[in-house]
């Protein structure tokens, strides 16, 4: 079996916004990606789950980078 990590593809997202004065459910997003700090950048696997927590947090993140 390949592993999943050298496999899959993945996506670079860097916070772009501070999370001060916005709902509990975004900051919440924002860790669950390993996010917490103004640009912060982090390598993530391109999954359906990992994109729809970008889209929700879309105006505090961008998508650098898409690779593999």
């Amino acid at each position: 079996m390949a592993d999943s990590k050298s496999a899959g593809k993945t996506i670079v997202v860097k916070q772009i916004r501070s999370a001060a004065r916005r709902p509990a459910i975004q900051t919440a997003t924002l860790k669950g990606l390993g996010l917490n700090k103004m640009n912060r950048t982090r390598e993530l696997e391109d999954t359906p789950s990992v994109r729809g927590m970008v889209s929700k947090i879309s105006h505090l993140v961008e998508i650098i980078e898409e690779r593999g």
